[in-house]
């Protein structure tokens, strides 16, 4: 039995649409809204699929939601409790007997990272490795699906962001989920940490260029500072003061580590990853809104 927790997250849906292709072990999807149906999953909700309800902050949930599973996918929304959950998780999971977790990480998961969330996951990765679980790191960039949450400042005809010409990486929501399915059902592959990436890193002042030809309408970017942007987030977007804090500090990282592109994806996949061209386009419509 594999458990997938965050089934109606950005990854862990992508990765249960990936599990449901392939011939193999059950999969039993988490959610804090069991009766709520879980997209791309209709008419899937019977063998090999189980949806039940789970919450990290419920021990007896997860305790419930852990028999007879052998494997883990571990994916939560960035929060200030992170660590706190996800080691809750693990050591229940250790408990429960599953013997391998695949966890969704961040990049420069480091004990002295400039971004606060990374220092968490690496907290984490940490106390997972103590676990002695067999254990997968996926450390994606960022996913193509959160620039939807462009839209309201597309309508002015903007991108707002801190990073000036600096190359940005991006990768699908979906290419992260078959990485995860891989490592769930593929012993070749479990155990490795892993960088996940799309094919190209592309500037915010590009992605402006290429929304511009998309829609037709002028788009351009708008470099601000760091705290102009923080304060731009917190005042406009409505963000916790945490979350304008890490967006940020994930742009000035692409200035002060210079991104490029991985091939880890089609390694492990045998295919390219999907393009940002591929996704504007798919998303066109919203794009144009």
């Amino acid at each position: 039995m594999i458990v997938v927790m965050g089934a109606t997250g950005a990854t862990g849906n992508a990765l249960l649409r990936s599990l449901l292709t392939l011939d193999g072990a059950p999969v039993r999807a988490l959610t804090r809204t069991p009766h709520r149906p879980i997209p791309g999953t209709t008419g899937a909700h019977q063998p090999p699929l189980e949806v039940q309800y789970a919450d990290a902050a419920d021990p007896h949930s997860l305790r419930t939601a852990f028999k007879g599973a052998s494997r883990l996918f571990l994916a939560m929304a960035n929060s200030p409790a992170q660590v706190e959950l996800e080691s809750r998780v693990i050591d229940i999971a250790a408990h429960a007997g599953i013997g391998h977790i695949v966890k969704i990480s961040a990049p420069a998961a480091e004990p002295d990272s400039p971004v606060a969330i990374s220092r968490g996951h690496h907290a984490v990765e940490e106390h997972l490795k103590a676990s002695g679980l067999t254990h997968t790191i996926l450390r994606p960039y960022a996913f193509m699906q959160n620039l939807l949450r462009l839209a309201p400042t597309l309508a002015q005809g903007v991108i707002l962001g801190t990073t000036g010409d600096a190359a940005y990486n991006h990768i699908d929501c979906r290419d992260i989920g078959d990485v995860a399915a891989a490592a769930l059902t593929r012993p070749d592959i479990a155990g490795g940490t892993y960088t996940l990436t799309g094919p190209e890193a592309v500037s915010f002042p590009e992605l402006a260029t290429r929304l511009t030809s998309l829609t037709g309408k002028r788009i351009r970017y708008v470099d601000l500072t760091p705290d102009e942007l923080r304060d731009n987030l917190i005042r406009t977007a409505h963000m916790p003061t945490w979350l304008a804090d890490h967006v940020t500090e994930i742009q000035q990282l692409a200035i002060t580590r210079p991104e490029t592109p991985t091939t880890t994806v089609s390694g492990i996949l045998g295919r390219a990853p999907r393009t940002l061209d591929a996704f504007l386009r798919e998303h066109h419509a919203h794009f144009r809104r």
